[in-house]
């Protein structure tokens, strides 16, 4: 039965708001829409899997950030990280609104960036495992903002380009990450790639001096996916890099990385963006260099969805499996990183919740996109909204299985 011939008796009526449930994001006539767009109806229209992201959410929260850094006094820049969401239209209405720059990781993500209108002076670049053919391309690019992770690369990059400003990526060996995740730390208890130790930090110096290298800024990224409860670690991790501040005189910029999280359970609470830069503001304030930021997952991820269809309901066992048709190649940090998409029906049916292990359509055992999951129950052809799906889904979906397709879609209104 199509979501349309359900009659308004039958549908769902919400006592409670959900967790999840915002002004653009929520429940109107037994609908869910996404600002003004019906999602049920734009799914019978353009089919599923359809990825659909709301532009507008993206560029709120990016004021949300220069807000929050200007009531603490800090002179800052903002950097999208790009691999979060490479969407072309998205990627062009954010170089258009001009609030932020951009984040890139290797040369494609550079001249991807170019070509979708950022300013070369308004990207920055921070990759890892570079090769020659890699440095050879970003030496053409005097303007952006480059920093080096590795001693070899700075190195190899100052013998071909004596004298031009530079960045250190350093590792403040601290991790951050969400609910304590270590699939989401990138620095920490154990040895990681990135980044350059404090026990090398003299090396480099030398030699940044040997090729007449200018090191102005310093970058650094422990984590990702960090909210409230993690702000004591964020605080540390903020004077560890301080320790590597204070051995550099020339810099101007500190780049603090991005992994600033969104809620993903019912038991989170978003991150405090007043909390958050005063922490900031505690270990930087005063310092005269510029704050540079690299969001990614908190300025895309709640602003969009996955939709899909319902294939089958099942009972296995003592089990009620709930099919789509979108597998985890799709959205693949809920099988990888324990971040979940939450299904949540369009059109809810009247009907005592039950609890479904919902599924998708890749032929791997990892491919379940909740555990015993209470909604009301669906039927076959209704269309489920994944959320949290703005951020690292389209951009690192695979076609594993050949189940790679679908549709992309930016909302801007």
């Amino acid at each position: 039965m199509a979501d349309t011939d359900i009659a308004p008796e039958n549908r769902a009526q919400k006592t409670v708001a959900p967790w999840w449930q915002r002004e653009d994001l929520a429940y109107r006539g037994g609908r869910l829409h996404l600002g003004s767009t019906d999602l049920a109806a734009l799914a019978r229209k353009l089919g599923t899997p359809t990825y659909v992201i709301r532009a507008r959410r993206v560029a709120q929260k990016a004021g949300l950030l220069h807000r929050a850094l200007d009531r603490v006094g800090l002179d800052h820049h903002l950097y999208y990280a790009i691999k979060a969401n490479r969407t072309p239209q998205l990627l062009s209405y954010l170089a258009g609104q001009g609030l932020c720059g951009a984040d890139v990781c290797s040369p494609e993500e550079l001249i991807h960036a170019l070509s979708c209108g950022f300013r070369e002076q308004d990207i920055s670049f921070t990759g890892t495992s570079l090769s020659a053919a890699d440095l050879e391309i970003l030496g053409r690019f005097e303007r952006i903002a480059i920093n080096f992770d590795a001693l070899a690369a700075l190195d190899r990059f100052g013998r071909a380009h004596p004298g031009r400003k530079v960045g250190l990526r350093i590792n403040p060996d601290r991790g951050i990450g969400y609910g304590g995740s270590q699939m989401l730390q990138y620095s920490g208890a154990a040895a990681t790639k990135f980044g350059i130790y404090l026990d090398r930090l003299p090396e480099a110096i030398e030699i940044a001096k040997r090729h007449r290298l200018k090191i102005t800024r310093l970058h650094f990224h422990a984590g990702c996916g960090y909210l409230d409860r993690e702000m004591t670690q964020f605080a540390a991790v903020l004077q560890e890099s301080r320790r590597f501040t204070e051995q550099l005189p020339g810099l101007s910029e500190v780049n603090i990385g991005g992994g600033l999280g969104v809620p993903h359970r019912a038991s989170d609470r978003p991150l405090d963006l007043d909390h958050w830069a005063h922490t900031i503001a505690q270990a930087y304030g005063g310092t005269g260099l510029t704050v540079a930021v690299e969001p990614g997952d908190f300025l895309v991820k709640d602003a969009g969805v996955l939709l899909a269809s319902v294939t089958y309901r099942e009972r296995r066992k003592t089990v009620e499996f709930l099919g789509l048709d979108a597998g985890f190649n799709l959205a693949m940090e809920p099988a990888f990183y324990d971040l979940p998409c939450e299904p949540v029906p369009t059109v809810p049916r009247e009907a005592p919740p039950s609890r479904f292990t919902v599924v998708g359509n890749v032929n791997e055992a990892l491919d379940k996109w909740a555990e015993d999951h209470p909604m009301p129950p669906p039927e076959e052809g209704d269309v489920i909204a994944l959320l949290n799906a703005g951020g690292y889904a389209a951009a690192m979906r695979s076609d594993h299985c050949l189940r790679g397709a679908a549709r992309n879609l930016m909302l801007l209104d």
